[in-house]
């Protein structure tokens, strides 16, 4: 069997990774990949643009791709998944208009009130002055974000009146986002704890993944400015068991319902960014449409069944309700570039990727081998160390462990990734 995965982040290599277990997988070819991906046993890179959607049915066709998992964002909102399966391929992930979820903030926030979907309050803005204007009626904390993809950055928690007017400000007069930000939802502060939670769904069927919660600030402490993700641990203490059936009521099944009554049947990976409040009630902050990324990671890192066999069933509609995991803990700590999340340093040699301990695997994202056959940087997030253990602390340690003696010039990571649930674990006196 062989299988095409779209993407070249640390999303993908875990994904081609997990797909690559099976035995029955002879092949996981990966568009474009990176240095990880290029040394991975019965992992292919291939120099094929994403955004070429002939070339990719092309490739398909010719090489006898069994299946296709799109990873990143982008071309499932441009409609990589309808021309695949167009063409009679097969592809995971969700059609166009289901992608808006992720690919539009307005859409995704008319969609969730459209459908009793619990979220934040909110309004849309064009214009500068009326966004402006809005601030200055309702006072901080408030959030701004870009309306469009912004590769995880486009949203800025401001604390501040000046704060919030200087986002609105980068985004619809400063052009920082692109078009992506000429337009900006604005909504209301939630307080309380973050999750993620990512399903498998085909259409009608829901299988949840395990739990999970990244870190989106670049400081220890979870301070500064939103990144695309400098770590994450699963499983997630918060999301309980009467938070899960919640998220699954009051958030998953009703936009499956939705959808389907559409005629857009969603099918793909589903992740919902949630707050958690004091009351353990879910609110949606965003959603993505296809896993979370530095989720993956640590998800993989657990999951026992056979991923290909879970997206075969999903692609014939027959989701099972649950899957296998290993029982510990997995946590991922993303080794960042100078100067991420404004700008990234490229080019730079790593040394120490050989230096892992059991139960540690060093997802490669920001990666590429230059001209020598060496590892360089290639982005902002360069790696993810990912390890296995029976507690989140030890995890945390075995990962940081391996941090250290992975090297290049710049290298950024937070030290804290998992503190919360750690803190939580110890005040149990676990």
């Amino acid at each position: 069997m062989k299988i095409l995965v779209i993407g070249m982040g640390g999303r993908e290599h875990a994904l081609a990774w997990a797909c690559a277990k099976d035995e029955r997988v002879d092949t996981v070819f990966v568009a474009t990949g990176n240095a990880g991906t290029a040394t991975e046993t019965k992992l292919q890179n291939i120099n094929i643009d994403m955004n070429n959607h002939r070339d990719v049915i092309e490739f398909c066709n010719t090489n006898n791709i069994a299946f296709v998992v799109v990873g990143p964002e982008a071309p499932l909102v441009a409609g990589l998944v309808d021309d695949l399966t167009q063409a009679n391929i097969k592809a995971w992930g969700p059609v166009a208009y289901c992608a808006q979820l992720e690919g539009s903030k307005a859409f995704a926030k008319d969609f969730m009130i459209a459908h009793n979907i619990p979220t934040a309050k909110y309004q849309t803005f064009s214009d500068v002055n009326l966004a402006i204007d809005f601030i200055q009626q309702n006072g901080t904390p408030i959030v701004i974000k870009a309306d469009g993809l912004a590769a995880g950055k486009g949203v800025v928690v401001a604390m501040t009146d000046d704060e919030a007017i200087h986002a609105v400000r980068d985004m619809l007069s400063g052009n920082k986002f692109g078009s992506a930000g000429s337009r900006v939802v604005i909504e209301q502060f939630l307080t309380g704890e973050e999750a993620s939670f990512i399903c498998m769904i085909d259409g009608n069927n829901i299988l949840p993944m395990a739990t999970s919660q990244d870190h989106k600030r670049i400081g220890e402490g979870d301070i500064g400015p939103n990144t695309g993700g400098m770590g994450a641990y699963s499983p997630a203490p918060i999301v309980t068991g009467d938070v899960h059936t919640k998220v699954i009521d009051r958030i998953i099944r009703p936009v499956v319902d939705a959808m389907n009554a559409n005629g857009t049947p969603y099918t793909g990976f589903l992740y919902a960014g949630l707050m958690i409040d004091a009351q353990n009630n879910p609110y949606v902050i965003e959603f993505n449409c296809r896993f979370g990324d530095p989720e993956t990671q640590p998800i993989m890192m657990r999951l026992q069944s056979s991923l290909v066999d879970l997206i075969e069933q999903g692609l014939k509609g027959n989701l099972p309700k649950s899957a296998k995991w290993d029982n510990r803990v997995a946590l991922g700590i993303v080794l960042a570039s100078g100067g991420y999340p404004e700008n990234s340093s490229g080019h730079e040699i790593i040394t120490g990727l050989d230096n892992h301990f059991d139960d540690v695997k060093v997802f490669h994202a920001g990666t590429k081998i230059n001209h020598e056959g060496k590892v360089v940087t290639n982005g902002g997030r360069v790696l993810c160390v990912t390890a296995l253990a029976d507690t989140l602390k030890t995890a945390q340690q075995k990962a940081l462990q391996t941090c250290k003696t992975i090297d290049f010039n710049g290298k950024q990571f937070r030290r804290d990734i998992g503190w919360r649930a750690i803190d939580r674990s110890l005040s149990f006196g676990e």
